[in-house]
């Protein structure tokens, strides 16, 4: 039978990175944030491709999530205060 030699659970760089930069609780407010536009995005009353065109928009604020957290907040900042105005994108 074989068993690991030590715990297979340790500490990854990107988590020290982010506990080291402060950035863990930033990641955890816009993943939760994300999550409500998505919701948000879903339960619209808009034609199908204005719907597309915000679903766009998240997977894009997702992507950059993963490079420039900041900049990422910003840009999800911008969108929900759009959605809660009522400026949509022009569908396709």
């Amino acid at each position: 039978m074989l068993r690991p030699r030590r715990a297979t659970t340790r500490p990854r760089w990107h988590n020290r990175c982010m506990e080291r930069d402060s950035q863990l609780k930033l990641y955890g407010q816009v993943a939760d944030r994300l999550k409500e536009a998505h919701t948000r995005v879903r339960a619209l009353q808009v034609p199908e491709g204005v719907r597309m065109a915000l679903s766009r928009k998240l997977l894009v604020i997702t992507a950059a999530a993963k490079h420039d957290l900041p900049d990422a907040a910003r840009r999800l900042d911008r969108l929900m205060k759009d959605l809660d105005e009522g400026r949509f994108p022009e569908g396709d």
